[in-house]
């Protein structure tokens, strides 16, 4: 069973296609975008995870399906406004979601994971927790609070079978770049040595082998392309 948040746009989206046409049973989470199943095999579900009641009943709903569990955490937002101009509950909500909603998702699967002695855990971090950018204190604080967060779950389910890792993505086809500015994002490219975004193939690639990887625990991959 793969579980993929932020499953009705961008990366989540993309990789619920992609596990469906490899005739995996999916189970999308989205919040704010509806979206219809495009594969007999792929279900879509209203969840917001920021709240723990609604994963609950999610959880209360499903919880016969839940078996050899993958969770992908995709779902993300941002807030742009530099720290001495910044709307603090605009602040507060990205780190509701972009943490704490990980958090209610992974604590929430974690009993069925460790009861099975199997569990992959995925996150996706961002480039940005290293790479100082202005406007994103906001979206760089919940990306860099998720690798502590990992490593603790990581040491607390290993022996269960269960692997926790994060993705740090760097500028990629999918995503948030709809929301970089184009007379920025020629700036970003030539930071790139290859000098072109990454292609959501690798970020398929990726996961997969964190998924068959049992050994790679606790730890970050970045997928930037060498970004300076």
């Amino acid at each position: 069973m793969i579980i993929i948040t932020g499953a009705s746009k961008g990366i989540g989206k993309y990789l619920c296609e992609e596990y469906s046409k490899k005739n995996n049973d999916v189970f999308g989470i989205y919040n704010s975008t509806f979206t219809e199943s495009f594969h007999p095999k792929t279900v879509f579900f209203k969840v917001d995870t920021t709240k723990d009641s609604e994963i609950k009943s999610w959880i209360e709903q499903n919880q016969h399906d839940l078996k050899d569990i993958t969770l992908i955490n995709c779902a993300g937002i941002n807030y742009n406004s530099f720290a001495h101009k910044a709307d603090i509950q605009k602040w507060r909500e990205v780190i509701e979601v972009n943490l704490i909603g990980t958090f209610n998702m992974i604590s929430s699967v974690l009993p069925f994971m460790r009861e099975q002695s199997f569990g992959r855990i995925i996150n996706f971090g961002s480039v940005v927790a290293a790479l100082p950018s202005p406007g994103i204190s906001a979206y760089a604080a919940s990306k860099s609070a998720l690798f502590g967060m990992s490593k603790s779950i990581a040491v607390e389910n290993a022996s269960k079978g269960i692997t926790i890792n994060n993705i740090n993505l760097g500028y990629s086809e999918l995503g948030m770049i709809s929301e970089v500015p184009e007379r920025f994002l020629e700036d970003i490219k030539k930071r790139i040595p290859s000098n072109k975004l990454c292609k959501p193939a690798d970020i398929f690639n990726t996961i997969e082998y964190l998924r068959k990887t049992e050994y790679i625990n606790g730890t970050e991959i970045n997928i930037n392309g060498g970004i300076i």
